[in-house]
């Protein structure tokens, strides 16, 4: 019976293999352009400036972290070299993390940004972590995900409401059921998402 389970999961890992679609590429102008009009739809008090900015980094900046974690694989195949040592990043977190803290030196004034978690408590799919951008005030499932881990460096956006795919939540509120599961303590999350553990706030990356 194992053996039969191993040579599935060659199998599919073969298969996986074989959807690779070569390295990313950057990103067209109109690629760029319609990421920037999404955004600028988020709200009435949107710049449109800093939508065209934050659609132009989102996408430079799938391309520059591309190169650097060294993608030449799909996400599954590439999680399994990150996990042997072999490649530097490049798990959803590594990304979502890295697009946010790209973002976030912008210091948009119509603009926030959000993180969030899927499959959390689906011990048979893999966790998924993104970055979201929101309207300023807004909250993060009226955002757009920006998820450049979905298909191997190249940028996927969509309202997060429409995701057919993932089912997301505030990666704050899933850090913190995770940390109450861990040291059998309450954590609490503050209304501005913030975690205190016995008091002392904890920063997740």
């Amino acid at each position: 019976m194992k053996g039969i389970l191993r040579m599935i999961a060659a199998l599919g890992l073969v298969l996986l293999a074989g959807c690779g679609g070569g390295p990313p590429q950057p990103a067209t102008p109109d690629e760029v352009s319609r990421l920037a009009t999404a955004i600028a739809a988020l709200g009435p008090g949107v710049d449109r400036e800093e939508a065209r900015r934050a659609a132009e980094i989102s996408y430079s900046h799938t391309y520059r972290l591309a190169q650097e974690y060294e993608i030449t694989d799909p996400p599954i195949i590439h999680n399994i070299k990150v996990n042997r040592g072999t490649r530097p990043r490049g798990l959803c977190w590594h990304w979502a993390h890295d697009m946010e803290e790209r973002l976030a030196q912008e210091r948009f004034a119509t603009l926030d940004l959000h993180r969030a978690v899927a499959n959390s408590d689906n011990s048979y799919q893999l966790e998924h972590s993104t970055a979201i951008v929101s309207a300023k005030g807004a909250a993060y499932d009226d955002g757009i995900i920006l998820d450049p881990w979905r298909k191997g460096g190249r940028l996927t956006w969509i309202p997060v409401r429409e995701d057919r795919v993932y089912k997301w939540k505030p990666r704050n509120e899933v850090v913190a059921r995770k940390l109450e599961r861990l040291h059998g303590q309450i954590v609490t999350l503050t209304d501005d998402q913030r975690i205190l553990m016995g008091g002392v706030e904890f920063v997740p990356e």
